[in-house]
């Protein structure tokens, strides 16, 4: 069994992308999923300087650790102004000093979900540009547009093609997460 770990790269309480990226994992690794919630992991903003007069903080080290223990990693990026959130990237930048490699070559599937028609397209191309950088493979990513006409708590994604499209890149990342082992 797989040890997944899971997260909205999010600090919404009611984020749509933290529920993708649970059902998701669940769907994947029914006992074996591990979510997260980026408020647990809330972190002075990155600085230099900061780290040179107060060192990394734990709860850095503590996310790092999550990376390393897990066997794949689902991240469902939410959107803002076409980027990350500023939630995920201060605590990407933390643990990027920690470890020059983030995701510790770790397969991961890239998710995204908004309300719009996009379905988080813009985050979605800046992560995989960044992240394939450190990657053994090429990672399997899936944007759910109109999330609130297309996704359910029980039934995950809705409509048909949609859902065929997300079941292509679970296949892909299963099959990287066996390579792996």
């Amino acid at each position: 069994m797989s040890k997944i770990l899971a997260f909205g790269a999010s600090s919404s309480n009611n984020s749509i992308n933290k529920k993708l990226a649970s059902f998701v994992a669940n769907k994947i690794a029914p006992q074996g999923a591990i979510l997260i919630d980026l408020n647990d992991y809330e972190m002075p903003i990155y600085s230099d300087d900061r780290k040179i007069v107060d060192g990394i903080p734990e709860k850095a080290y503590e996310f790092k650790n999550l990376i390393k223990d897990s066997d794949g990693i689902v991240i469902s990026l939410a959107e803002h102004n076409g980027s990350y959130t500023a939630a995920f990237k201060n605590i990407y930048d933390w643990i990027s000093v920690i470890e020059e490699i983030v995701w510790n070559y770790k397969p991961i599937l890239l998710l995204s979900a908004s309300n719009g028609l996009r379905g988080g397209k813009s985050v979605m191309s800046a992560a995989l540009k960044r992240f394939s950088l450190q990657s053994k493979f090429e990672i399997p990513n899936f944007c759910l547009p109109s999330f609130n006409e297309n996704f359910s708590i029980n039934d995950g994604v809705l409509d048909k093609a949609l859902n065929a499209k997300l079941e292509e890149q679970l296949a892909i990342f299963k099959s990287q997460l066996s390579e792996s082992q």
